[in-house]
């Protein structure tokens, strides 16, 4: 399962990194991104930027995608 964030959509509200701290994260722009490891996926950000889910972190990163209120996490298998 792989995770990306839509920064368009993004309302900076920090939800998914309050949930999944190991998985995403908010920059100096207000937006959230993701992270694969200790890298973070923000050039470009988007759909480019699709990071592993560990299975440790998928029910973490599924609550987040649920309650994000700008409805811009997205799952692929």
């Amino acid at each position: 399962m792989k995770v990306w964030i839509d920064q368009d959509l993004c309302t900076g509200d920090g939800l998914c990194e309050e949930i999944a701290p190991d998985v995403f994260v908010l920059l100096d722009d207000g937006l959230a991104y993701v992270k694969d490891g200790d890298d973070v996926l923000s050039s470009p950000g988007g759909a480019e930027s699709l990071a592993p889910v560990s299975d440790d972190q998928l029910e973490a990163v599924i609550e987040s995608a649920e309650e994000c209120p700008g409805e811009c996490i997205f799952l692929e298998a």
